[in-house]
């Protein structure tokens, strides 16, 4: 039975992630910064563990709790939007510190035991921001481009010791929490001169024509784990393909 280790589990893609690889009959670790035990069924194929992925004692903790895995899945992520300007260089970093370090983090924890047996998979989650232009998201688009740079090169290098890198990039879905998470952290980042600007496209996040929903990503993220055909991206959702199809 294989195990997969995910990140980000409380809520949105990486919960739905974590039941999908449940049904399929895996072995499940979901974590998460805070446990939730009752966001996912009762099962002995399934565990929830905490993990803050920008704390190195955290994350030693958690690999060491869960023994060996087969697929790491690097979903845990934090949005910010507001005009970059107003943005201060503490936001930045702290979007960058789990979008971009805590990946790298999480990854560099488990490649040895992959090495060791010559086999695993990285999944990492980005976002269909790659691969087209996305206002008012500059901080975040960054962090999550630095991720597509990184797993390119990791699945080259990787491909020696037979390990897989793979790239998830979801469309938009409101239900991510994206925003809602991040309140705090994006207060009074629209100032009053980019607010003509912001208008029209809060607007349209608001009634978007297509969304990408949990279940899109969860199916992406399987079949990125277990695709042995060489692919690195996965874009995930009718939006996210199209997006992908247009480059």
């Amino acid at each position: 039975m294989k195990t997969v280790l995910i990140t980000g589990c409380s809520s949105g893609y990486g919960l739905e992630i974590a039941r999908y690889f449940h049904a399929q009959g895996w072995q499940v670790v979901a974590t998460m910064r805070t446990p939730r035990e009752d966001a996912l069924p009762r099962s002995d194929r399934l565990r929830v563990l905490a993990l803050d992925v920008t704390q190195p004692e955290s994350i030693a903790a958690a690999i060491a709790a869960c023994g060996p895995i087969d697929v790491l899945v690097n979903n845990a992520g934090i949005g910010v939007v507001g005009a970059f300007e107003a943005t201060s260089m503490s936001t930045v970093r702290e979007v960058f510190e789990t979008n971009t370090f805590g990946v790298m983090a999480m990854t560099q924890a488990v490649l040895p035991q992959f090495r060791a047996r010559k086999s695993g998979v990285v999944v990492n989650v980005t976002s269909s921001a790659t691969l087209a232009r996305m206002p008012l998201a500059a901080a975040y688009t960054a962090s999550k481009a630095a991720i597509e740079g990184f797993t390119g090169s990791l699945a080259f290098e990787l491909e020696y010791f037979n390990i897989h890198a793979k790239l998830v990039e979801p469309g938009y879905g409101p239900t991510t929490r994206f925003t809602s998470n991040g309140g705090a952290r994006m207060e009074g980042l629209i100032p009053e001169a980019y607010a003509p600007f912001a208008a029209p496209i809060f607007a349209a996040f608001g009634q978007p024509t297509v969304l990408t929903k949990e279940s899109d990503v969860a199916e992406a993220v399987w079949c990125a784990a277990n695709d042995v055909s060489g692919q690195l991206r996965f874009p995930a959702g009718a939006d996210a393909v199209a997006l992908a199809q247009s480059r």
